[in-house]
């Protein structure tokens, strides 16, 4: 992948033209998927998808799209246009299943990276299939252009399974491929992050916290933005449950906020939810100041965990909202990168542990676990202690709310 490639900057442009009284068209479909770079293409792919029911014989009318869709049909369907007996026992649910196949890649050499394809792969199935799709790319031996190369390599990245020497297929029914697709994109954001490649086993997270500007700890400014209004967003909602709650006990999905928090917090009293709420606005209060923002006790941690998991929602469920928040705001590669959060922000992620069944017990002091891993302030009466005395909140803020 060529210095300067702006991978934080790739969209895809799907189109597909449906002709509505062609009866070829029923049974496959042809979309031609842009890749583009701020605005400008620098690439393409076709993408084939066979509907089974919908044609009269799919072999024959894959056949007709000529080059690498036709080769698939001749390997997976027989003459009359069934699965051949050898792709019914590769796939999980053959009797159900459609054909998604990827060719004709072409991207210009910035890009021409195997994770940064496979991220476009990833993309391109999740939108045209469900999991009852085997999606078929070229198989290594099969690779006959560059185009090719990358989507052999892609897939295997993609834990797509060799069916011949020609074809290898991700069967969306298992669980492997969309595990290896999230690996696939933890993989884009750090690329994106860091602006340069790395080996694919190499660690995504050495970096611990340092970034190649130098600053430590440092959310961007567009990511400071989504994550305050996420946490203004649980203050309302927790202080509300704190109005409409008071000291009764709480239950595992109670409320907005409180039945959202582990099982050995429902049963604490008002007062001890109003400092929980509080934990939400010192958070946003600090993110208004500086991004630097760090949780300093165990439930304002909590509340920080919280406040990254609801951006993550916002950046994907709600574009104007974030839109709107980050206005005017200078854009940065490492945008919203939640799981850079998630790993920097805290010293460790002990409080999630509270979350666990089988660790019942585990905030106790006594807890063979707790004290064997030297675990602090996870006991509900002691969320609000200061980690360091000396970086400790002014004991006199009071309260936002009464």
């Amino acid at each position: 992948m060529a210095a300067g490639a702006d991978l934080a900057q790739l969209a895809l442009d799907f189109h597909h033209t449906h002709q509505l009284l062609d009866p070829a068209a029923q049974g496959v479909q042809e979309w031609q998927v842009r890749i583009t770079a701020a605005g400008t293409p620098v690439g393409s792919l076709t993408a084939v998808r066979g509907l089974y029911w919908k044609s009269d014989n799919l072999r024959e009318r894959m056949a007709d799209e000529q080059s690498f869709p036709a080769l698939v049909a001749a390997q997976l369907l027989d003459e009359d246009g069934r699965f051949t007996y050898e792709f019914e026992e590769f796939i999980e649910s053959a009797s159900s299943v459609l054909v998604l196949v990827l060719d004709r890649l072409h991207v210009e050499e910035a890009f021409a990276d195997p994770v940064v394809v496979a991220g476009v792969v990833s993309s391109v199935v999740d939108r045209l299939t469900d999991n009852y799709f085997a999606v078929v790319l070229p198989a290594k031996n099969a690779s006959t252009d560059a185009g090719s190369a990358l989507l052999a390599e892609a897939g295997t990245l993609l834990s797509a399974q060799e069916f011949s020497d020609e074809l290898q297929i991700i069967d969306n029914a298992l669980a492997a491929p969309e595990e290896a697709a999230q690996r696939v994109r933890s993989r884009l954001r750090s690329l994106a992050r860091h602006g340069q490649p790395a080996a694919w086993d190499e660690d995504d997270d050495e970096d611990d916290g340092w970034h190649e500007d130098g600053e430590e700890d440092e959310l961007t400014t567009r990511t400071a933005a989504v994550l305050r209004v996420a946490l203004e967003q649980l203050s309302e909602q927790i202080w509300q449950d704190v109005t409409d709650m008071g000291d009764a006990p709480a239950r595992r999905g109670e409320g907005r906020v409180l039945g959202s928090l582990p099982p050995i917090t429902f049963g604490q009293d008002r007062q001890w939810r109003r400092q929980m709420a509080r934990c939400f606005d010192d958070l946003a209060a600090e993110l208004a100041e500086t991004r630097a923002v760090r949780p300093l006790c165990t439930g304002e941690e909590m509340a920080l965990h919280l406040g990254i998991d609801r951006a993550k929602s916002l950046t994907r469920n709600r574009p104007r909202l974030v839109a709107e928040a980050v206005e005017g705001l200078g854009e940065d590669r490492r945008d919203f990168d939640w799981d850079w959060c998630s790993d920097v922000l805290f010293e460790d992620h002990d409080v999630l542990m509270l979350f666990d069944a089988s660790l019942d017990g585990i905030e106790d002091r006594g807890n063979e676990i707790n004290q064997a891993l030297g675990l602090a302030n996870l006991a509900a009466a002691d969320w609000f202690k200061p980690f360091r005395p000396r970086q400790a909140r002014d004991p006199d803020r009071g309260f936002r709310h009464s």
